[in-house]
């Protein structure tokens, strides 16, 4: 039997948002069983601050995921923390934040990794639930895609198939296949970094992004070159982490999923459309524990739940 996991103690760092440039701490708390992801932005005390990590409190996806409450709080970035959680399977978890934007540390989830595996991980008395997928789920924005399909083995690991393709020379065609199983993430996916084309940085800091971006938190590109010193920790970067950021925003459905995501080039957008797709059809999935069929969703998986408004979602930017 697979059990609900959290951390075995409070981990704390700070850092600044890649988007407002500015600062923010962040304490993770251990939560009970059932209580899900939970951000609390600590800086508001005149209203309702607590946001439920849910796809269906997604706001805007301007080169990032942004959760907001029914007070209109919110915070951004979220989804190389939530990636990091899904990878290291910890399903209940308090995040206090001092500020709207989560930091962007060196633009992965490799710290965020280091830093949960450093206090440790600590499991529940209660199982644990995925989100089996049951019948294909499919969003189609041009030439682009994303979708969720059934595993064709029952019990099998989340599997993620995604191919990216740009016109600069570093980057060109991509393609991907990742098993979410133990210790992949960390190894594998986690220290891949977000990355930005420097002909794009003027115009998104007069929209109020990029602010803090930098070559310590991403991999620049001037057409076709590199320009961070260090290079790529590896020569597919850029397509691992769109991966990641895919199991951020899928994670977003309310837990672990038992089923393949696959993807041509996707965004923060089109995988939030497919978690509110999802999340619309009743019939296209069903809560499992250990593959056994769960008749009720777990509290965490049910009070996040709000009438979906495909509106809701402000254009990309990418």
């Amino acid at each position: 039997m697979a059990y609900q996991k959290t951390l075995a103690g409070p981990a704390v760092c700070a850092g600044i948002g890649v988007h407002t440039g500015e600062r923010a701490r962040l304490v993770l708390k251990p939560a009970k069983a059932n209580t899900g992801i939970v951000f609390v932005r600590t800086d508001i005390t005149d209203k309702d601050n607590e946001i439920k990590a849910i796809g269906t409190n997604v706001t805007t996806v301007q080169l990032g995921t942004t959760l907001a409450n029914e007070a209109g709080v919110t915070v951004s970035t979220v989804e190389h923390l939530l990636a990091a959680c899904s990878g290291l399977c910890i399903d209940n978890l308090v995040i206090e934040i001092d500020g709207p934007e989560m930091p962007i540390m060196d633009g992965s989830s490799s710290l965020y990794c280091q830093l949960m595996k450093h206090v440790g991980i600590k499991e529940l008395k209660e199982p644990r639930r995925r989100l089996r997928i049951l019948k294909p789920i499919e969003v189609v924005e041009g030439d682009k895609f994303a979708r969720l399909l059934p595993s064709k083995t029952v019990g099998a690991p989340f599997e993620l198939r995604v191919r990216i393709e740009f016109d600069s020379a570093a980057i060109g065609e991509q393609s991907y296949t990742f098993k979410l199983t133990p210790g992949a993430f960390a190894r594998d996916l986690a220290f891949a970094r977000t990355f930005g084309f420097t002909s794009d940085f003027e115009k998104l800091k007069s929209m109020g992004l990029a602010r803090g971006a930098s070559m310590d938190n991403t991999v620049a590109l001037e057409g076709d070159k590199i320009l961070n010193p260090e290079g790529l920790h590896v020569a597919d970067e850029f397509v691992r982490h769109k991966i990641l950021d895919a199991i951020g925003d899928i994670f977003l459905a309310g837990g672990a999923i038992a089923g393949v995501f696959e993807g041509d080039r996707p965004g923060h957008a089109i995988n939030n459309k497919l978690v509110r797709a999802l999340l619309a059809d009743t019939s296209a999935w069903e809560w499992v524990s250990d593959e056994v069929r769960v008749s009720e969703p777990a509290p965490m998986y049910a009070a996040g739940l709000k009438k979906i408004d495909a509106d809701m979602i402000a254009p990309a930017v990418f």
